[in-house]
């Protein structure tokens, strides 16, 4: 009896999966958001790879190839100075994403901190932060974003500081508010109870577990930066001509969405595939990062 008790095989203990695992192979069951997620990676790639991927300079005039159909020389056409669209349509690329990605990193290193300083202190930082954010928050973001834009000057950068600006009160609102229910559980209680600094609760214990929704509104917010940047180039706040940007793109061609509507088809459908993506993916991520998700 004691050979077959020896010989027995023995049982094995259950593998435990790490959060990343978990809400990766979560995310990985939603068809929508993997579709979203192959779309950026084509545009990033796109962006990336432009010098290589277009046939001509996206700023070359041509006046013998002024407003000409889609064609095999010019696969989306061309714009009312002869430029190829296709080409302006991938370098506009660079300039949108790299604009959403940049406000909203802007957003992310100033509403973070403020918001995880209000949530842990509470008292009067937290009322004087709070109301300064209400007041931002009570204007439309698009209209707080032009005048900042209008009040630094025409040009991307100065776009990206606007949006990043008037993106940071929702951060700041969502890390207060995410620090305010994280810092009365326990095991914080416990990290303060064995003599942590706050600045250590606050940043090793507080901060981590809070990353997911900041994650998930991060990804959101890049796809609303995106409309933000295309809208302020269309009203002339944006990226300047010749260089080219979707929002632009699109100023040019409504003057000509009747004799050449594919100027303006190609740059919103741009616009329209980025910020679905973004949005999709932004969705796929909450239900995954949601420890109650099963």
């Amino acid at each position: 009896m004691t050979d077959a008790i020896l010989s027995a095989p023995l049982a094995t203990e259950p593998t435990i999966e790490s959060p990343a695992a978990r809400a990766w192979r979560r995310l990985l069951r939603r068809k929508g958001a993997l579709l979203g997620l192959f779309v950026i990676i084509l545009f990033i790639s796109a962006a990336l790879l432009a010098p290589l991927i277009v046939p001509y300079d996206p700023i070359q005039q041509s006046w013998s190839a002024v407003r000409k159909a889609p064609s095999w020389a010019h696969l989306f056409g061309t714009d009312d100075v002869g430029r190829d669209v296709f080409s302006r349509v991938v370098y506009g690329a660079r300039a949108s994403l790299f604009a959403g990605v940049i406000s909203v990193g802007i957003a992310l290193s100033v509403g973070v901190p403020l918001g995880l300083l209000a949530g842990y202190r509470g008292g009067f930082i937290d009322a004087l932060l709070s109301r300064m954010t209400d007041a931002m928050l009570a204007c439309p973001f698009i209209i707080l974003a032009i005048a900042l834009a209008a009040f630094l000057g025409p040009s991307l950068g100065n776009a990206m500081i606007a949006i990043g600006i008037t993106t940071t009160p929702i951060f700041l609102r969502l890390t207060r508010g995410q620090v305010m229910s994280v810092k009365v559980e326990e095991y914080i209680e416990a990290a303060r109870a064995v003599g942590n600094p706050r600045w250590r609760i606050a940043i090793v214990h507080i901060l981590p577990n809070i990353l997911p929704a900041l994650l998930v509104q991060a990804t959101l917010s890049v796809a609303a930066a995106i409309i933000a940047e295309a809208a302020l180039s269309y009203l002339g706040l944006g990226q300047q001509p010749p260089y080219p940007s979707w929002g632009s793109m699109l100023n040019a061609a409504q003057r000509f969405l009747t004799s050449a509507p594919w100027m303006a088809v190609w740059p919103g459908l741009a616009i329209f595939l980025s910020v679905l993506s973004f949005n999709l993916v932004g969705d796929g991520l909450r239900d995954a990062l949601d420890p109650r998700e099963r």
